[in-house]
């Protein structure tokens, strides 16, 4: 038997969510494919405060075709709010970035386990073939209906290791269904981009295919650990053994040589080819943006292994707040907070505040003074926040005690009447474009501090669902008699300019749960020798 766990998986995690009052389940029949995703949306763009968002357990789940599944999804168990985030963590909010301190200075290894919840069921072979079996007998939602051209796992812990030293890397990439037996992942290629896209460099110079596990419903100490950004280097698995103060459990994969957490819910074993890029998206991203069609990663699946009775998570992401913007806000703004106070022993800060509606993070971080520090304190943490994350950060903004930083107007009325441009502004060179609709391959730089945030040139779309299945979720959230909500902008998505006609075809099959013929599409359109990332406009005629 497996070794017992001294902390919760997935399931004790939604028990206790439940007990607190953090769980929605839904019972009614529910679209995966149009109208799971919008309806979770509502929460956060319907004018609800974040204290009353909550997790959805989804129980009566079918497709686009009306096919049913009997497998349940949750959405939004990690941090659909603050308060969900902490109950995963096991302490208050106010305690979570000590938390996340402490596990990273004192990590704990693993241990290896011989039976584990997660291979109660196992499939290989013809099981994976076919539709309806394999990948495709999973409920996996599309998450931005009307854009997105295939159910897209999202909540991933994605498992890959170093070939030259051994050390496993657990990240979060997308990854898009293709074939009841094939996928196509996105690890991140941008500077200080994915551990897991160093390892698929290091393979494909070897001429090797890459062992890849993409684990769903990790107990959520490890869960948490895909989207934070560790060292490179840092094996993800013993920081999660710090947070919960023992050793994760661990099993090795039935049919690749690399180890998975025990009580996942899932785990997709399979092969990454290093020689060929498939295309791969438009997808939602969390930056806010629609990312376009590249070419990735192509996934041969080589075994689905998972509990007799799992439940499948998946992130709401995409345009800012999202689950993905709260779990990265709630552990982010500590270890700010730490590096200006402890690492650069900057006098006077109080507070370093994330901005995350729309900006999703990324762009604007407020720091907060005490009353009088010198101008010399201030510059010194506006450079230490400018460059401790390469991602975040673009426009800094230095502000009094008084002003809300979560308040836009605040942050307006500090700037018009509390600086002087020509003496409180300076322009930093040399930044990279990081997470965004923009890509840094081209070498373009991005610069750091004030800019005309106007839309030069067309864009992706907004990613959220767009108007015709967020109208169709508010319906069914009706029907639910879920709490009122109040549309409140944006609450759907719509083109920038930077949208076909073959997406928007390919989208709508998507949604309609046809996602089956868009990965015969793209198979068709495989190519040898090109990085992953690679527009499909760099390579195909007719865009």
């Amino acid at each position: 038997m497996t070794a017992k766990h001294p902390y919760r998986d997935l399931q004790e995690h939604l028990k206790a969510l439940d007990d607190a009052g953090l769980l929605q389940t839904i019972d009614e029949p529910v679209d995966k494919d149009a109208e799971m995703h919008p309806l979770v949306r509502w929460q956060f763009c319907g004018g609800m405060a974040e204290s009353d968002r909550k997790a959805f357990l989804f129980t009566n789940i079918k497709d686009g075709k009306g096919r049913a599944y009997d497998i349940p999804v949750v959405v939004g168990a990690l941090a659909a709010n603050p308060a969900v985030y902490s109950e995963g963590m096991e302490v208050p909010v106010e305690e979570i970035g000590p938390k996340w301190q402490a596990a990273i200075a004192n990590p704990i290894p693993p241990v290896i386990v011989k039976d584990a919840p997660c291979h109660e069921v196992v499939l290989t072979g013809d099981d994976l073939l076919g539709e309806g079996n394999g990948l495709d007998d999973l409920p996996i939602p599309v998450s931005t209906p009307g854009f997105d051209s295939a159910p897209t796992l999202t909540s991933t812990n994605t498992v890959t290791r170093d070939p030259e030293t051994g050390v496993q890397n657990m990240g979060t990439y997308r990854c898009g269904l293709k074939a009841p037996d094939r996928l196509v992942v996105r690890m991140a290629t941008r500077v200080g981009g994915a551990g897991g896209y160093v390892h698929y460099q290091k393979f494909k110079e070897r001429g090797e295919k890459m062992p890849c596990a993409i684990v769903l419903g990790c107990p959520p100490y490890v869960a948490f650990m895909g989207p934070q950004k560790l060292p490179v280097g840092m094996d993800e698995v013993d920081v999660a053994g710090g947070l919960a103060g023992a050793p994760i459990n661990m099993v090795k994969a039935k049919t690749i040589d690399l180890l998975v957490p025990a009580e996942s819910e899932l785990v997709i074993e399979g092969l990454i080819d290093t020689e060929n890029v498939e295309p791969e998206g438009p997808f939602g991203e969390s930056h806010g943006h629609v990312a376009l069609e590249e070419f990735n990663m192509p996934m041969q699946v080589t075994a689905i292994t998972r509990k007799a009775k799992p439940v499948i998570p998946s992130y709401i992401s995409q345009v800012a707040p999202s689950e993905s913007s709260v779990m990265k806000k709630v552990a982010y703004e500590p270890l700010f907070l730490a590096h200006l106070q402890n690492t650069l022993s900057v006098r006077g800060v109080t507070k370093v505040s994330l901005h995350e509606p729309l900006t999703g993070l990324l762009r604007v971080s407020i720091i907060t003074f005490e009353k009088g520090v010198p101008r010399t304190e201030i510059w010194r943490a506006l450079y230490g926040t400018a460059s401790f994350k390469g991602d975040c950060s673009k426009i800094c903004i230095a502000v009094d005690e008084d002003i809300d930083p979560d308040n836009s107007d605040a942050l307006l009325w500090a700037m018009a009447y509390r600086h002087n441009p020509v003496e409180d502004v300076q322009i930093l060179e040399h930044r990279g474009q990081g997470h965004g609709p923009k890509r840094e391959h081209s070498g373009e730089e991005d610069s750091t501090l004030l800019i005309d945030a106007t839309m030069k040139s067309d864009m992706p779309p907004l990613a959220l669902p767009t108007k015709e299945y967020m109208e169709r979720a508010k319906v069914l959230w009706d029907k639910l008699g879920l709490p009122p909500v109040q549309a409140t902008n944006p609450w759907f998505g719509y083109s920038l300019g930077d949208w076909t006609e073959v997406w928007d075809e390919a989208a709508q099959r998507a949604a309609a749960g046809d996602y089956l013929e868009n990965g015969r599409l793209t198979l068709e359109r495989q190519q040898k020798n090109l990085i992953p990332e690679t527009s499909v406009r760099d390579v195909e005629d007719g865009w």
